[in-house]
């Protein structure tokens, strides 16, 4: 993940999803707090995989659960601005994978917050490690850079 003199841009991410913050994510400060940014993270990365990875949550076989994430802030955001959540794949493993996620204003070109979340898919009944299941290894190859 890049550090703040290494900021990433909107085109160094494959994958977009809008969505719009809300009054409730405001807080005290004025600006959107930051528990909101993984609830971001965890949003575009579902997003993805239920709409191009064929995952279903409450009937797939193999789910992936989060052991890692990070979030590192630039700048702050406020309702009623919405937020593009851009998504990319740096690693993919047999069972895991390092999503990298960007979080930037409305029309900003660099972002507010960047940070990564680490799935480890496993069996939806035994919670032990299982090999991506094909749809969603292939879906996810479509994020991977460099």
């Amino acid at each position: 993940m890049p550090n703040d003199h290494e900021l990433v841009h909107r085109s160094d991410y494959p994958h977009w999803l809008q969505i719009q913050t809300r009054w409730m994510d405001n807080d005290s400060y004025g600006h959107v707090n930051n528990v909101q940014y993984y609830s971001f993270f965890d949003t575009v990365i579902n997003d993805y995989l239920i709409r191009n990875c064929e995952l279903n949550p409450a009937s797939s076989e193999v789910i992936g659960l989060a052991v890692e994430t990070y979030c590192q802030f630039h700048s702050s955001l406020e309702f009623p601005d919405p937020v593009a959540a851009g998504l990319r794949v740096s690693k993919l493993g047999n069972s895991s994978v390092r999503y990298e996620v960007g979080i930037f204003g409305e029309h900003a070109d660099t972002p507010a917050a960047t940070g990564h979340f680490v799935h480890v898919f496993v069996d939806a009944k035994t919670r032990r490690p299982a090999e991506i299941p094909a749809p969603i290894r292939n879906g996810l190859a479509k994020l991977v850079v460099g």
